[in-house]
């Protein structure tokens, strides 16, 4: 049974819903965490207002979904591996999240989600957009449903990291840039069976997904690229404004997002901690 005490609101037709009447900061009850979970289910994206929350308070909360993943590419570049600072300064010219993307899914499993917690906020500015993946699948029609089914998609950090993407220089949020980076490239289905709900979802993205299996990258550029880009058609879509205290927690599986890059004269920062996942099929 939900606890009456929670609240759900949604905030838009395709996913998304504010909790309201929790304090994440507490060691919340089973049943509480069991509650949080099926919002997050139901709703794909989940949003906190009002809370405060420390880093130990933020990893407590998010051993209770899972693993916490160390994400490989800010290894060494932050002062805790668990932790991902995500700060935007006044004339950075690139933003942590700028395109849509599915997190981290250039590794063999990727994270299952993760709790973004707004510490200093502009006055505008800095939204993060969130794109209902369950939909993107199922407003395919059959035939194109019948062909993305059977096709696999590789995913690589080669634009994310390395030496020859080259981010860091134009962002203050910094990735591994060393001689000693790798690229990470694993290959994924088109499609993918939620683990927890059973249905199915599309599972490309902009930032990892450059082609499909047994194709050139230039061969795959048609068909990848009307998924990529059909997958956030507007009616797939919320947006979420953030007020200091904010936390969104998405899930990783069925949702791409992005972040805005409008913050303008403003600083903006946040600290996110990912969920480990499982390989998706």
């Amino acid at each position: 049974m939900r606890n009456t005490s929670i609240q759900i609101q949604p905030i838009a037709g395709a996913l998304g819903a504010e909790v309201h009447g929790v304090d994440i900061s507490q060691d919340l009850p089973d049943q509480t965490i069991a509650d949080i979970r099926q919002a997050l289910l139901d709703h794909c994206v989940i949003f906190f207002r009002d809370q405060t929350l420390d880093v130990d308070q933020h990893k407590r909360f998010v051993r209770r979904f899972g693993e916490i993943f160390v994400h490989p590419n800010f290894k060494g570049t932050q002062a805790d591996p668990e932790v991902v600072n995500v700060v935007r300064n006044p004339g950075d010219a690139r933003i942590v999240g700028e395109h849509w993307h599915h997190d981290t899914t250039m590794v063999a499993e990727p994270p299952m989600g993760a709790v973004f917690y707004a510490m200093e906020v502009p006055p505008y500015g800095g939204d993060t957009l969130f794109a209902n993946q369950y939909l993107a699948y199922e407003t395919l029609s059959d035939g194109m449903k019948s062909l993305v089914n059977g096709l696999r998609v590789v995913h690589t950090d080669r634009n994310l990291a390395g030496p020859r993407a080259a981010v860091s220089k134009s962002r203050t949020t910094a990735v591994r840039e060393d001689a000693d980076w790798r690229e990470t490239i694993n290959i994924h289905p088109a499609v993918i069976i939620h683990p927890e709900t059973g249905r199915k979802a599309l599972f490309v993205n902009h930032s990892h997904c450059v082609g499909f299996e047994g194709m050139t990258e230039e061969e795959s550029k048609p068909l990848l690229g009307y998924l990529l880009d059909h997958g956030h058609r507007p009616e797939f879509t919320c947006r979420f404004r953030y007020t200091t205290g904010s936390i969104a927690f998405w899930d990783n599986r069925c949702v791409k997002h992005m972040a805005v890059n409008d913050a303008g004269p403003f600083r903006r920062v946040a600290r996110r901690i990912q969920i480990q996942g499982t390989r998706p099929g």
